[in-house]
């Protein structure tokens, strides 16, 4: 049984997504001065089923035995020479480029420093978290690990595993005028004067704003805000104004380019990417550009339809392709998961059937 995914080259009359929809500022820039940042620690993970790090190893014994003796039961280290139930792990946090409060809970990435084998079914021991060594504690970790990928067991997270026990304010304060800075992927001069040509008009043009342009292109990455003398008493307001600008026009100019982040499952579209006829297979999933096949039926008995999404070509496209935007919908619509929709982009690329570069996990 297959699930069939038709790119058809005629105006058939299914329409899979809305690949216009409004995009904002806020989602590919930040201001100047705004990015994430990390705090670390050394951690112990325990409750390993004999995949921990080795108990003769003093690096791994030394503050194991210290946190029992914390915890009322003191040992030595001697007495940890037959575990493998606990590891020595380095526990990451990134805060966010637009910060983080007081009791927010974040991810942390757990990673094995020495010779345990897994992760699997360990538990984080409470961790402090800071910048730097001698620095101040931000947060802490603690909790139950998931493997993120089976081939690599001795990485884990925790979803929500990090506190913040202080505030980290990465905003800085708007003045006279500030600078936006553009994800490096949608960098280029048409793509950000269009951004600007954007805030302009949607802020012009609302109310009874009128007067000059406030938002000036710098370089292919760099957009200058002026803030309006009568914004200035209220400029976080005036900001979030700004940030909510509708950006699609600007990232159509951009070249054709797929962006592919294979941890995290992301798929980035710039500019209008197409997609020729193609047939692959993968796994349970057949992408072809012929009609459907029939039910099953006394000439044709053991192929059979379970599910298929139709892809249209649009007017104005040029030669028999369909816009990726939709394939990429498409593929939502049949609940395959993005780890293998960048498996098929692949393939698809390969086969000289994805007009677009394709960057996957920074690699081209």
């Amino acid at each position: 049984m297959y699930r069939w995914m038709m790119i058809s080259v005629l105006l058939l009359g299914l329409c899979v997504a809305d690949s216009d929809a409004a995009k904002p500022l806020r989602d590919i820039t930040r201001f100047k001065g705004q990015g994430a940042s990390v705090v670390q620690g050394l951690g112990l993970v325990v409750g390993l089923n004999g995949t921990g790090d080795k108990g003769t190893e003093l690096v791994m014994a030394r503050p194991l035995a210290a946190a029992l003796t914390k915890l009322g039961n003191p040992v030595s280290i001697d007495d940890l020479a037959s575990t493998k139930a606990a590891a020595l792990v380095l526990v990451t946090c990134e805060i966010p480029r637009q910060g983080a409060k007081t009791d927010d809970q974040l991810k942390v990435t757990i990673s094995a420093l020495n010779s345990a084998k897994s992760l699997e079914g360990g538990t984080l021991l409470l961790t402090p978290l800071a910048p730097f060594p001698d620095s101040p504690v931000y947060a802490f970790a603690r909790g139950s690990l998931s493997i993120a990928d089976e081939d690599f067991p001795t990485v884990a997270t925790i979803s929500k595993g990090g506190q913040m026990v202080r505030d980290v304010n990465t905003m800085p304060e708007i003045d006279g005028s500030f600078d936006l800075i553009v994800d490096a992927d949608f960098a280029g001069w048409d793509a950000v004067g269009t951004m600007a040509s954007e805030i302009n008009q949607q802020y012009l043009l609302s109310g009874t704003r009128l007067g000059e342009s406030l938002a000036k292109p710098i370089d292919n990455r760099t957009i200058r805000i002026t803030v309006p003398a009568t914004e200035r008493a209220n400029p976080a307001s005036f900001y979030g104004d700004i940030m909510e600008t509708n950006i699609e026009s600007a990232i159509r100019k951009l070249p054709a380019k797929v962006i592919c982040d294979t941890r995290t499952g992301i798929i980035v579209i710039t500019g209008d990417v197409q997609v020729s006829p193609a047939v692959i297979t993968h796994k349970d999933l057949r992408i072809t550009t012929i009609m459907p096949p029939p039910l099953p039926n006394a000439n044709n008995p053991t192929e059979q339809l379970s599910e298929f999404a139709l892809i249209e070509a649009p007017i104005e496209a040029s030669g028999d392709t369909a816009r990726l935007n939709d394939l990429i919908a498409a593929f939502d619509q049949l609940n395959i998961p993005p780890r293998e929709q960048i498996n098929i982009l692949q393939m698809l690329h390969e086969s000289g059937n994805l007009h677009a570069r394709l960057i996957i996990d920074g690699l081209e």
